[in-house]
C-alpha cells in the first residue's frame, strides 16, 4: 500500500489534540481562582475529583462571556419584536462599549439611584402632609435604603442568570409605574411600602457596572467605569438639589412626579438604544447563585480584600457627611439647612477627576490607584479633623478629598473584582456591594455616636483609624499576590502582559510530553 503523509499528519494532529485537552483537564487545580464557584454552578460536588463527563460538562460551561449562538428564548418572536433590530444580540459580532453608551449607563445611574434620595430633603414636609412626627417621616428614608440592600442581595444575582437588556428595562419600568402611587397616596402606610418596593427595584445601577466590566475594551475599562460610577455620585447630588429647590417653590409631590417621569424617559432610551447581552449563566439556578456567592468569599482573597476596604471606607463616607451637618450647625458657624446642603455641590469636584484618573486604572494595577485614594483620604481627614472646628475651610478640604478618594478606590476594587471570573460578574459585585453597605451602616451609627459623645474630633478620630484600617488592608496583599497574604509576584505598578497563548507541536514523535507543550 502506498504511504501517504497526508493521513499521518492528520493522525498526528488528532493525538496532540487529544493530549492537549486531557493535559489541560487534568492539570487545572481546585484551589485555582473561581474554580470552586463554577463547579458548584455546574452542580459538581465541589470537594469530589471531576470524572470525565464532569469535565466535559464543565469544558462547554466556560465558553466566556460571548457565546457563539443564541440561545433558543433569544429568537423567540416575541423578544425579536421588542428589540429593535440595531440592538438584537450578534453573536459573530458582540457589541462593545462605546463612549456615548457609557454615557447613557450613566445618566440612567444617576436618574434611578437618585430614587433613594429625593426624600432626605423633604421629611419634614412629608410629616406636615401625612400628619406624622419627623421621627416617623424618616421611616421613608430607612426604607428605601432597607429595599435597596434587600435589592442587593436578591436581585442583583439574577444579572448573571438572565438576560441584561429585558431585566433592566423591566425593572425600570416598574418602579416607574410603582412610583406613580408614591405620587399620589394619601395613606402613609401605603408611601412607607411602595418606598420601600421601589428601593428593592432600584439597584439597575449596580446592574450597568458589571456590563461595563464585561464589555469595555481593555485598554479603556477603568475610564468607562469611572464614567458610569460617576452617575452613581451625581444622582445623589442631583437628587437632593432638585428635591430642595422644587419643595421650596411648589408642592413636594412635584420631585416625585418629576422623579417618575424621568425614569419612564430613561427606560425608553434604553428600549431604543441598548443592545441585546445574552445571560452570562443561564443554566445556573437562583439557590446556586447565593450559594456561590458565599463560596467566593472563601475562596477568593482578591474579593475578600476589596470588599474590606470598600467597608471601612464608606465607614468614612458616611460618618462624615453625617457629622458635617451637626458640626455646621452649631457654633462657630451656625450655617442653615439651605447653606450646608450646598456642600454637596463639592461632590462635582470627584464626578470631573475621577473620570479622568481612570486612565491611571487603565494603565497600572488597581492597588496602586487604591493605595493613592486611601492616602488622600488619610490627609485631607486629617486636615478636616483638627481643623474644622474654627475654620470652615477644614471641612471643604476634607469633603473634597472624601469624596475623590474614595469614588478613585470604588473604580479600582471593581476593576479588580469584574477579572476574577466573568460569568459571575453580578454575584461578585452582590458581594462587595454587601460589605459596602455594611460600611455605611456602621460609619452613620458609630460617627453619630462618638459625635454625641465626644464632638468632631471623636469622630474624625474614628473616621482616621477607619482609613488606618483600609490602608493595613491593602497592604496585606500585593498587586500580583495569588493567595491570602503576601507579596509574591513582586512589587510591580504595571499590570502583566496577558499569558502567551498555548503552542502545540505536529512534528513530535510517539511520546506525548513531546508532542505537547502548554504554557500556562
Amino acid at each position: 500500500m502506498a504511504h501517504n503523509p497526508g493521513l499521518d499528519r492528520d493522525s498526528d494532529t488528532v493525538v496532540v489534540e487529544q493530549v492537549r485537552l486531557d493535559t489541560e483537564d487534568n492539570s487545572e487545580p481546585l484551589s485555582e481562582p473561581g474554580k470552586l464557584a463554577d463547579r458548584v454552578e455546574g452542580g459538581i460536588d465541589p470537594v469530589a475529583p471531576e470524572n470525565e463527563g464532569a469535565r466535559g460538562q464543565r469544558r462547554s460551561q466556560d465558553t466566556g462571556p460571548h457565546p457563539m449562538s443564541a440561545p433558543k428564548d433569544e429568537t423567540s418572536l416575541f423578544l425579536r419584536l421588542m428589540t429593535p433590530k440595531r440592538c438584537r444580540w450578534d453573536p459573530s459580532a458582540p457589541p462593545g462599549l462605546s463612549m456615548p453608551m457609557a454615557i447613557l449607563y450613566a445618566l440612567t445611574s444617576t436618574f434611578t439611584v437618585a430614587n433613594l434620595y429625593y426624600c432626605q430633603p423633604i421629611l419634614n414636609k412629608m410629616a406636615e402632609e401625612f400628619d406624622v412626627s419627623y421621627e416617623t417621616s424618616s421611616q421613608v428614608a430607612t426604607l428605601l435604603q432597607a429595599g435597596y440592600a434587600t435589592g442587593l442581595i436578591f436581585v442583583l444575582p439574577l444579572g448573571d442568570m438572565l438576560r441584561r437588556r429585558p431585566f433592566i428595562i423591566g425593572l425600570i419600568f416598574f418602579t416607574a409605574t410603582v412610583w406613580i402611587g408614591s405620587c399620589i397616596t394619601k395613606n402613609f402606610t401605603a408611601f412607607r411600602v411602595i418606598s420601600f418596593i421601589c428601593g428593592i427595584t432600584t439597584v439597575t445601577p449596580q446592574l450597568m457596572i458589571p456590563l461595563v466590566g464585561e464589555y469595555a475594551p481593555a485598554n479603556k475599562k477603568g475610564f468607562l467605569l469611572s464614567v458610569v460610577t460617576s452617575g452613581l455620585l451625581l444622582g445623589m447630588l442631583i437628587a437632593r438639589l432638585l428635591s430642595g429647590v422644587i419643595a421650596n417653590y411648589t408642592h413636594w409631590r412635584n420631585i416625585y412626579w418629576l422623579a417618575c417621569g424621568v425614569q419612564y424617559f430613561i427606560g425608553t432610551c434604553l428600549f431604543f438604544f441598548m443592545p441585546d447581552y445574552p445571560s452570562t449563566n443561564a443554566s445556573l439556578g437562583y439557590l446556586k447563585a447565593l450559594w456561590t456567592i458565599l463560596c467566593f468569599l472563601a475562596t477568593e482573597p482578591l474579593l475578600v480584600q476589596s470588599s474590606l476596604i470598600i467597608y471601612f471606607l464608606l465607614a468614612v463616607f458616611t460618618s462624615f457627611w453625617t457629622t458635617l451637618t451637626f458640626l455646621l450647625a452649631s457654633p462657630p458657624y451656625e450655617y442653615n439647612s439651605l447653606v450646608i446642603g450646598l456642600f454637596a455641590l463639592l461632590g462635582i469636584a470627584a464626578i470631573v477627576i475621577v473620570p479622568l484618573w481612570g486612565k491611571v486604572i487603565d494603565r497600572f494595577v488597581p492597588l496602586f490607584s487604591i493605595l493613592i485614594a486611601e492616602f488622600i483620604l488619610l490627609a485631607t481627614i486629617i486636615i478636616g479633623t483638627f481643623t474644622g472646628t474654627f475654620t470652615v475651610a477644614g471641612p471643604i478640604i476634607a469633603a473634597v478629598g472624601i469624596d475623590i478618594g474614595i469614588q478613585v478606590a470604588q473604580v479600582a476594587n471593581r476593576t479588580a473584582i469584574f477579572a476574577i471570573n466573568p460569568k459571575a460578574r453580578n454575584r461578585t459585585n452582590t458581594a462587595y456591594m454587601a460589605f459596602a453597605f455594611a460600611g455605611q451602616l456602621s460609619g452613620t451609627a458609630i460617627g453619630n455616636r462618638l459625635y454625641a459623645r465626644g464632638g468632631w474630633h471623636w469622630s474624625g478620630g474614628c473616621s482616621i483609624g477607619f482609613v488606618g484600617a483600609a490602608i493595613l488592608v491593602a497592604l496585606l496583599r500585593g498587586p500580583h499576590e495569588k493567595g491570602w497574604v503576601g507579596w509574591r509576584g513582586g512589587w510591580s505598578i504595571r499590570k502583566q502582559a496577558p499569558a502567551a497563548p498555548a503552542q502545540v507541536s505536529t512534528n513530535a514523535g510517539s511520546d506525548p510530553e513531546k508532542k505537547v507543550a502548554i504554557e500556562r
